[in-house]
């Protein structure tokens, strides 16, 4: 089963910014995570305060962050969930704060609620790691606000995700029901140029299958819709920068090896990438940029 959606592309052959405009429409852009979470598997706890996150996000920005996305609930595997007054006590006003000050915000939500709650607080894009699945609601809401929105491969919460990970073909069968997410959020009225996919590594995915995904993002962009990666300090990166004990690289040491992963998505012309550590991959996706457009002229000479 294979849905293609026509885009318009840019100058630089990636699709245009969805919702946003200014200089990042062209290259690959890079969103900046923040997490006001006490259990999120990379930062928990460290931006609770929402002064703290604020500057945080401020500095993300400053970095060269093309969005900050702000999330009150992890997602990492075994969390728990918590609930939905809780979730929008710790992110709006983060979210307000760093929209009064010009910063393009995207809300990491699954609830309808949170969402809806977020982009009335000026947020820009609902980011959400469930594709609709765990809220009903969530797609007739950004339909109904006309909001970009991001629709993430998902098998279940993260109590469940870990046991979820038999497929065929991790590819195939990511892309197939990516492809039937989007007919279903195309069908309650979501515009197909508000539309990004993500394929979410490590989100009911073992190592391997997280790298199958990263090394056939062809396959997935076949669906004629901007990607996310979300790659940051996550387990495969962990596994493969192991020592020689078996011991998984700290999540805090792996943002070398992310910024590999950018530029390599990157050079693969996904729409943007989603990380902890902004500027190194700030510096990638211009790289990226630079090469192709000299590939470019080089091609027309």
């Amino acid at each position: 089963m294979t849905t293609t959606v026509s885009t318009s592309a840019g100058t630089s052959g990636l699709p245009p910014v969805p919702g946003l405009t200014g200089p990042a429409a062209g290259r690959t852009l890079v969103m900046g995570v923040l997490n006001t979470t006490p259990d999120s598997f990379s930062d928990g706890g460290a931006w609770l305060d929402a002064g703290a996150a604020t500057q945080h996000g401020l500095a993300m920005a400053a970095a060269g962050a093309d969005l900050v996305d702000v999330g009150g609930e992890s997602t990492r595997p075994g969390a728990v969930r918590v609930d939905a007054e809780e979730e929008a006590r710790r992110v709006l006003p983060v979210v307000r704060a760093l929209a009064a000050e010009g910063v393009a915000v995207s809300v990491d939500t699954m609830r309808a609620s949170t969402a809806a709650a977020a982009l009335d607080a000026g947020a820009a894009l609902v980011n959400d790691v469930s594709g609709g699945l765990a809220d009903p609601a969530m797609a007739a809401l950004v339909a109904e606000r006309g909001a970009p929105y991001v629709a993430m491969h998902w098998r279940g919460h993260s109590d469940v995700m870990a046991d979820r990970t038999d497929y065929g073909d991790v590819v195939a069968d990511v892309r197939d029901a990516l492809a039937r997410r989007v007919e279903a959020l195309l069908a309650a009225g979501v515009r197909p140029d508000r539309l990004v996919v993500d394929p979410g590594l490590g989100f009911a995915k073992t190592a391997d299958q997280g790298w199958a995904l990263l090394a056939h993002l062809g396959a997935l962009a076949g669906l004629g819709l901007p990607l996310l990666v979300g790659a940051s300090r996550k387990g495969m990166l962990g596994a493969l920068l192991a020592d020689a004990g078996g011991t998984p690289r700290p999540a805090a040491d792996r943002d070398a090896a992310t910024t590999a992963v950018t530029a390599l998505a990157a050079a693969a012309g996904v729409w943007c990438v989603r990380v902890h550590d902004v500027r190194p991959s700030a510096d990638a996706v211009r790289v990226a940029a630079r090469v192709a457009a000299a590939r470019r002229q080089g091609a027309s000479a």
